[in-house]
């Protein structure tokens, strides 16, 4: 069977995942990645990168440019807006799994 959800509903579930990632601990772009995969996404750089960008741009996320080894390497935490963000996307899914309980 073909996957059914539509990109917009899963380009939802990945930013939530990307938000909390981001209030653990910074990460760089290929171990987002890596995480996304551990959680059944099969995404390309150019799917990542421009998704951190615009989460970038809207306030939710910060970069930080840091000399790994030699070679620069963007790491991103998230924001206060991110964490607001974040805290409402919790009580937004707890409702959401409320009635998909009921179903």
């Amino acid at each position: 069977m073909k996957n059914k959800v539509p990109q917009k509903m899963l380009l939802g579930f990945m930013q939530i995942h990307v938000l909390i990632k981001a209030k653990k601990e910074p990460f760089f772009g290929l171990g987002m990645i890596e995480e996304l995969k551990d959680h059944g996404y099969n995404l390309s750089p150019g799917t990542v990168y421009p998704l951190l960008a615009k989460m970038e741009s809207e306030g939710l996320l910060k970069k930080e440019t840091r000399l790994v080894k030699g070679k620069n390497r963007h790491y991103y935490a998230i924001t206060e807006e991110g964490n607001e963000v974040l805290l409402i996307a919790k009580e937004k899914a707890r409702i959401l799994f409320d009635e998909l309980d009921d179903i």
